[in-house]
């Protein structure tokens, strides 16, 4: 199960859209900042599972800014990080993935890509697909419930 996992796009999707074209992945998770850019994705591709938080810019939000995912047998927390103060520490985010059983973590808010195992949890930051000089996003390959492989890339050029 390939997932392709965009954060803070902040209104710009386009380069998002050219991510998911290049990689064709099984599913998106979307991190927030804002969720309602989801719309011209679910358009293109209305077959494409996609799991979205909200962010702190996201007003009205339908969806929640936490929540959990069970994807191809691997728990997922996934979360804008702002609740928990990621620009700060990880740890209240670390603490509840590790007693939530999460064996992936995908957080936004900070901008800043962060790519790390930390007590035996991946913990994936894909930067920010919409804003700053280097926007970029997150590839999570899923085997045999188990997190294979976590990378960081930049988004596509046109």
């Amino acid at each position: 199960m390939r997932i392709a996992v965009f954060s803070d796009t902040h209104g710009r999707t386009d380069g998002m859209l050219r991510a998911v074209a290049a990689e064709k992945p099984d599913a998106v998770i979307h991190l927030g900042d804002c969720e309602r850019d989801l719309r011209p994705l679910r358009e293109r591709w209305p077959e494409l599972s996609v799991y979205s938080v909200s962010g702190n810019c996201d007003y009205n939000a339908m969806e929640p800014d936490t929540a959990f995912f069970k994807i191809d047998n691997v728990t997922i927390l996934a979360t804008h990080g702002h609740r928990y103060g990621v620009k700060l520490s990880l740890d209240p985010m670390m603490n509840a993935a590790y007693f939530g059983g999460a064996k992936l973590v995908l957080f936004g808010h900070t901008h800043i890509p962060y790519n790390k195992e930390e007590l035996g949890i991946r913990v994936l930051n894909p930067g920010t697909a919409g804003m700053g000089m280097r926007s970029t996003y997150g590839m999570v390959e899923l085997v045999n419930g188990l997190v294979a492989a976590c990378t960081v890339k930049p988004i596509p050029e046109e």
